[in-house]
């Protein structure tokens, strides 16, 4: 059994505990530096903030920071969370798909497989490329709205097949 501690000690224990609890506090508020602006037509660049949400049972919610580069035959999506750390980077190139996710690093046939893994949905990564340069892209099942891409938001909505989904991007700017 061990000693209750002094008066002095307790008040310094407290102090301690009230600093780490601010200081996790003021660490998951902060938003890291991101590299550049939210959209670069010449070099295909673009980050932001994405939030996607599918209509199962239960309801699914993904929200991140993203870094897209490239085009859609060769490129890098890279998800961070809110406190600066990387959640996945997924990378393709003709007949390769990779998803790194931590130290582990993931092969698939397709982007679109790939993308699947990654979030738990169909995703249409390949019209992301068009959609964030307001051409609008024909994907079964997918309605987009670009009509705030210059206020640098940008909407879709996947009605089928079910369940439905939701994605969300905001750009930095």
């Amino acid at each position: 059994m061990t000693a209750p501690l002094p008066r002095a000690g307790r008040r310094t224990a407290a102090w301690r505990l009230g600093l780490l609890i601010a200081t996790l506090f003021i660490a998951g508020c902060v938003v890291p530096p991101r590299a550049g602006t939210g959209v670069d037509a010449e070099s295909d660049r673009w980050s932001g903030r994405l939030a996607l949400r599918v209509e199962s049972e239960p309801p699914q919610s993904f929200a991140a920071a993203f870094a897209l580069s490239g085009n859609p035959q060769a490129g890098e999506l890279t998800l961070t969370s809110p406190i600066g750390s990387t959640i996945a980077v997924m990378q393709w190139q003709p007949g390769e798909a990779l998803l790194r996710q931590g130290d582990q690093t993931r092969r698939y046939a397709s982007l679109d497989a790939l993308a699947q893994e990654a979030t738990g949905t169909p995703l249409p990564v390949r019209a992301l490329f068009g959609w964030l340069r307001g051409e609008p892209q024909s994907v079964p099942g997918w309605q987009a709205d670009l009509s705030r891409l210059p206020d640098g938001r940008l909407s879709a909505r996947r009605l089928m097949p079910l369940p439905t989904a939701d994605l969300r991007v905001v750009l930095d700017r």
